[in-house]
């Protein structure tokens, strides 16, 4: 990048763009690992396509926009304003970027030209707000504490990026990991360093993509006598020969691993043993790559799913960017929750096992699959009375729970939650359900809301816990993006009949506060965890902070 800086002129006003081929090709790498998550030039996405913006928007508004989209929204600027009510989420801002850096951007952007949207419109009418009712309060309080800060792993903002929390069997600390790679043991409120995924593996990036790096971990149920812990990871393309692949004219961003590792000494600090890829999957750019992984908790020794372990892919951003095929069939492996033996070995590449009695397990599908038609499956989780339930980040306008069964198809990308959407057209638009659709074609949401009241669900558990009784029976989720935070009670959940959403609120040293304020910044980027005796903490991703939920202020 510095012999291109060397060359680097400012563009003349009639030639605002860049055309030096070294300038757009740093441009393009610059775009996939700061703005591919949330852009294509096909399809909105998080934001808007961006395939001519160039042509309708002035050169130093994109700039201003890039660094500080969020100043430029409450400066009254009508552009800005226009695109936050459009897609209803704070961009983050890029002020590390040079100004070098933002040309080198808007000069592979504007190589891109608008070739206007996919057309194939639907014959009904779309919905410009497919659920009107709003989500009403809860009128419960919940006070937190904080636990833990964590620390940071970058210079520059996001300074954290903890994202996941779950228990090790027979022992009460919790677990946390941070996406750029390492793996925290939580005592006493101290995280420590439990294991380091960038240093044990060579190929390991967490760029480009909201969610690349170190995805997810499970730690075997028979953990203290067989010492093994499950994984995921993601690499760059073509790091080693992908299980799961396509035909070579559609691109790879990077590639996601799931590794299984062996420790000698199960109850030792921090993490030393060897590791085993289980297997290995191509996607097609940075976004809805692999998710939680998990095993049953309810499962014991001696029952069919003992020991079998459950992962999520989302489609890779398939779909939006014209690759419909990939996703929505049982034979593809992304957008379904898969389920495997890791102790078997009857499996393509002879590193694990399939279930015997997985649906597609003899015919008609992957066998791997469990169940399909998710373009996130961001979560998933189990009741006490053995549901699965499956958290499902949508596209422009529906976020998702489903109980899933196997076999199911849960519509993506010819549905979005409850409602239609049709992948070879605009998929900004929805439509009503056909009123002649064969019952049990697909299954649907038990619950579901728009984008009027969030952008991305975050799964969310049943509360098992005791210190908060309002919370009892109930499914407990939020908000990603606004830190919202709901619950939908238990006992309510059927396919097709979306449950009522309540909203509660959370306190800090018992003064009520919404996590924004609390985190100082609107886009809250929050998570849930759970820990052994079934309480909930939550965690505010950029910031690195860990909050227990402790105590119930008020009933209404």
């Amino acid at each position: 990048s510095g012999l291109i800086a060397c060359k680097h002129s400012l563009p003349s006003e009639t030639n605002l763009y860049s055309t030096d081929p070294g300038e757009i090709a740093e441009g393009q790498t610059l775009f996939t690992g700061n703005c591919s998550s949330c852009h294509n030039f096909r399809q909105d996405g998080i934001g808007p396509a961006l395939a001519g913006i160039t042509d309708e928007a002035p050169r130093d508004w994109l700039r201003h926009f890039i660094r500080n989209p969020q100043g430029m929204i409450e400066s009254g600027d009508e552009r800005s304003k226009e695109l936050f009510s459009k897609f209803k989420a704070y961009m983050p801002p890029y002020g590390h970027l040079t100004d070098l850096q933002i040309d080198e951007i808007l000069a592979y952007i504007h190589t891109q030209k608008a070739a206007g949207k996919p057309s194939g419109g639907l014959d009904t009418a779309s919905l410009a707000d497919p659920i009107p009712d709003t989500i009403p309060p809860a009128g419960v309080t919940v006070n937190m504490e904080l636990v833990a800060q964590f620390p940071a792993t970058a210079d520059k903002a996001p300074l954290a990026r903890i994202t996941f929390l779950d228990t090790r069997p027979g022992s009460s600390d919790l677990y946390v990991l941070d996406l750029r790679g390492k793996l925290y043991r939580v005592r006493n409120n101290r995280p420590e360093v439990y294991m380091d995924m960038a240093r044990l593996m060579p190929h390991f990036i967490n760029q480009p993509g909201l969610g690349t790096g170190f995805g997810s971990f499970a730690f075997h149920p028979d953990f203290e006598k067989n010492g093994l812990l499950y994984t995921t990871h993601s690499e760059p393309p073509a790091s080693a020969k992908a299980d799961f692949g396509y035909a070579d004219s559609i691109p790879v961003t990077l590639q996601w691993v799931l590794t299984e590792w062996k420790t000698d000494k199960p109850g030792s600090f921090p993490f030393k043993g060897q590791s085993r890829e289980l297997l290995r999957a191509d996607m097609v750019t940075g976004i809805h790559g692999v998710q939680e992984i998990a095993f049953n908790p309810n499962a014991r020794p001696g029952d069919p799913d003992y020991g079998l372990l459950y992962a999520g892919s989302g489609d890779g951003g398939s779909a939006e960017n014209g690759y419909v095929s990939l996703s929505g069939s049982p034979d593809r492996f992304w957008g379904s929750v898969i389920r495997i033996d890791p102790a078997g070995n009857n499996s393509a590449n002879g590193r694990y096992g399939i279930p015997p009695d997985n649906p597609f397990a003899k015919s008609g599908g992957l066998p791997e699959v469990y169940v399909y038609g998710f373009r996130n499956p961001h979560r998933m989780t189990w009741t006490h009375d053995g549901r699965m339930l499956v958290f499902n980040i949508g596209h422009q306008h529906i976020e998702a729970i489903y109980t899933v069964k196997p076999g199911q198809f849960c519509g993506w990308p010819i549905r979005e939650g409850g409602f239609v959407i049709n992948p070879y057209g605009d998929m900004d638009k929805v439509y009503p359900l056909p009123a002649d659709e064969p019952a049990g074609m697909i299954n649907y949401p038990v619950v579901q809301y728009d984008h009027d009241e969030g952008n991305s669900i975050c799964g969310g558990y049943e509360y098992l816990g005791k210190t908060l009784p309002a919370l009892r029976d109930k499914i407990v989720f939020g908000d990603i993006v606004r830190g919202r935070v709901f619950y939908a009670d238990a006992s309510a959940l059927q396919p097709g009949r979306p449950a009522q959403i309540r909203e509660w609120e959370v306190a800090f040293n018992h003064k009520p506060v919404t996590l924004a304020e609390l985190c100082g910044n609107k886009r809250v980027e929050m998570r849930f965890g759970r820990d052994a005796d079934g309480e909930l903490y939550i965690m505010t991703k950029a910031d690195g902070k860990l909050y227990r939920l402790t105590r119930q202020e008020n009933l209404n």
